[in-house]
C-alpha cells in the first residue's frame, strides 16, 4: 500500500498582494491548480512559503484555509520548526493539528548545535507532537546538517516517520542504505528526483510543482513505477530551468512563473525582492521552450 506522503508534495508558496498581505483568493487558486494538476499532498508553510516573514496568525490562518479549501481532500503537511526548541514546543501545543498528516520540522539554523543537540531537539519535538514528524535537512540554508548516524538514531523514534533531504546525492545513497525500510525518504531537490527514487526514495517535496504540477507528477510517478526512461526524459527538461528558479533566491523564481501563468502575483516580502525583469524574460523563454504551460 502506498504511503499517504509518497509521490509529490508541493511546498506551497504564500501569495501576497501589492500591499504584501496574504492573498487568500490567489492561494485558493493555487490549491485548485496544484491539486487538479496532480500533486499528492500539500506542504503548508514550509520554507518556500516564506515562513521567516509570515506571522504566527498568518501561519495558522493559512493552515486553516488549506483545510477548508482542499478540493481533493489531499493530505496536509505543516511546517513547524525553528531554532528555539522551547518556542517550537509551545507552538505545537497551541496549534490545531487536526486534519494534519504530519509536521515538517527544519534543522535549527544559526545556533549551529552539535549532533547531540539535534537529537535532543527533534526528540523533544517528536515527543510533544500529536502527529508524526518529518525531519527536514537543508544545510544550504541552515548551515548545519543532520549527519547520517544522527538520522539513523532519530529514525528509531516511533513518531519520526521520515525525512526531506536536500543535501547531496552521496547523503541520499547513505540514507537509502542505512535507514529502516519503513522510514520515508523524500527528496528536497527537484533536480535529483529520478536519481533519488532509483535508490529507494519515495517521492519529493517540490518547489517546481507549484507551477508545473502535471509535469512533475508525471516525472515522479514514472520513476516510482520503474519507468526511468520516461522520468529521465522529463527530468532533463527541468535541469536548466531548475537552476534559473534559484538565481535570485527561492521562492522568487517560482512566484514569477506563477505570475506568468496568471495564478498569483510575484510579490515577496523583504528582505527578498521580486524577480528582476531579466530573470522574468529568461523564465518565460524557458517555459516556452520546454512547453511548460499546462
Amino acid at each position: 500500500m502506498a504511503h499517504p506522503l509518497e509521490g509529490v508534495g508541493v511546498a506551497l508558496i504564500t501569495p501576497f498582494n501589492e500591499q504584501h498581505e496574504v492573498d487568500f483568493e490567489a492561494y485558493g487558486r493555487l490549491l485548485d491548480f496544484t491539486s487538479t494538476g496532480g500533486v499528492d499532498y500539500f506542504v503548508v508553510q514550509g520554507t518556500t512559503g516564506e515562513t521567516s516573514t509570515t506571522s504566527a496568525k498568518e501561519k495558522t490562518d493559512l493552515l486553516k484555509y488549506t483545510k477548508e479549501h482542499n478540493p481533493k481532500n489531499l493530505p496536509i503537511v505543516y511546517g513547524l520548526g525553528g531554532n528555539n526548541t522551547k518556542a517550537v514546543l509551545e507552538t505545537i501545543k497551541a496549534t490545531d493539528l487536526s486534519g494534519v498528516t504530519a509536521i515538517l520540522s527544519v534543522c535549527p539554523y544559526y545556533n549551529k548545535p552539535p549532533q547531540a543537540g539535534l537529537i535532543a531537539h527533534f526528540t523533544a519535538i517528536a515527543d510533544a507532537s500529536p502527529v508524526p514528524v518529518l525531519l527536514y535537512n537543508v544545510p544550504g540554508r541552515t548551515v548545519i546538517s543532520l549527519q547520517i548516524p544522527t538520522i539513523v538514531e532519530l529514525a528509531k523514534h516511533p513518531n519520526i516517520i521520515g525525512i526531506k533531504d536536500a543535501s547531496t546525492i552521496e547523503n541520499a545513497q547513505e540514507l537509502a542504505k542505512r535507514c529502516p525500510e519503513d522510514f520515508l525518504l523524500l527528496s528536497g531537490d527537484d533536480n535529483l528526483v529520478t536519481t533519488s527514487v532509483s535508490i529507494g526514495f519515495r517521492g519529493v517535496i517540490s518547489v517546481i510543482a507549484n507551477a508545473f504540477p502535471k509535469e512533475f507528477g508525471e516525472l515522479t510517478w514514472a520513476a516510482l513505477n520503474g519507468d526511468f526512461d520516461k522520468a529521465a526524459e522529463i527530468q532533463k527538461r527541468f535541469i536548466d530551468f531548475d537552476t534559473l528558479l534559484y538565481t535570485e533566491s527561492n521562492p522568487v523564481g517560482i512566484k514569477k512563473c506563477l505570475e506568468i501563468k496568471g495564478i498569483c502575483s510575484s510579490e515577496v516580502r523583504l528582505p527578498l525582492v521580486k524577480a528582476s525583469d531579466a530573470l522574468g524574460v529568461k523564465l518565460e523563454k524557458a517555459m516556452n521552450a520546454e512547453g511548460f504551460w499546462q
